[in-house]
């Protein structure tokens, strides 16, 4: 699934080309992504038609489109992507909605797996998702005080730093990354954890997020692609995510592979130990 540099990447393609456009018609190929929408596909059509991009904003995973006081939320799930075409283009084939600008672009909504959305949120132009946290990026984001609100918490640190209410935009792969960088086990208790290590931790999340953005985010395959169709290259710079058996960077101990809530996490189980009880 895109994480914030992926969404970022994307969030900055679709400002590039979307900005000061007028959106002059939609069409619906799948009604799926537009299932939020309470007036179904039509009344999605008719809200977004005709409408001018005056930016594009994001928090955490999720991007919209500010329609003067309205929004365009989307989400892009596990393989939701948008491209920049001309329309006489061939379309993939998982395109669902497509959006004709008044430069004679248009703007395709893909999504293979179909988990993304659209969502036309009238009164959203200024956060149309409250609900979400602010993410390491955000300027008014206070490491200290989540760190403090992590502590309090009877969990455990992933868990704690993939819960998209407390710190937004982290997900698998960078919340192993951060642990790998903070020295971290994946199952270390929250309230046993110093408020120093905390704030260093989401730095680390900071940090590592800000390398993977400059790379243009992280690719495996081919359903995470910027607006263009490129795929970023952060991978080559893991240094836990995905690398079982391969040498630790700082010990040259084999990255390991454990279970965790119906995924993976991977770390160095000598840099990265549980504390004892």
């Amino acid at each position: 699934m895109p994480e914030l540099p992926e969404v970022e990447v994307v969030r900055r393609g679709l400002e590039n080309h979307l900005k000061g456009r007028e959106i002059e018609a939609v069409t619906v190929l799948h009604p799926r992504p537009v299932r939020s929408h309470p007036a179904g596909p039509e009344g999605f059509v008719s809200d977004l038609a005709g409408r001018g991009v005056d930016a594009v904003a994001r928090r955490g995973k999720y991007l919209w489109l500010v329609l003067g006081d309205d929004a365009m939320i989307a989400h892009l799930g596990m393989s939701g992507q948008f491209r920049v075409n001309r329309p006489q283009d061939p379309q993939l084939r998982n395109t669902r909605v497509l959006f004709d600008l008044d430069d004679g672009t248009q703007l395709r909504f893909v999504d293979q797996r179909m988990f993304g959305g659209l969502e036309f949120v009238r009164g959203g132009g200024g956060c149309p998702v409250p609900h979400i946290a602010l993410d390491p990026f955000d300027p008014d984001f206070d490491p200290a005080a989540v760190a403090c609100r992590m502590r309090a918490r009877r969990t455990t640190v992933k868990r704690a730093i993939l819960d998209q209410g407390l710190v937004s935009g982290i997900g698998n792969i960078y919340a192993d990354e951060s642990l790998w960088r903070a020295k971290l086990h994946f199952d270390h208790p929250t309230q046993h954890l110093a408020q120093a290590r905390a704030v260093a931790l989401l730095g680390h999340a900071r940090d590592v997020m800000s390398e993977a953005l400059a790379a243009g985010g992280t690719s495996f395959d081919s359903l995470y692609v910027n607006v263009n169709g490129e795929s970023g290259y952060f991978e080559r710079g893991l240094d836990a995510y995905g690398r079982e058996d391969q040498p630790c960077r700082r010990c040259a101990t084999p990255v390991v592979r454990r279970r965790f809530a119906n995924r993976s996490s991977f770390l160095c189980p000598r840099c990265q130990r549980l504390p004892k009880p």
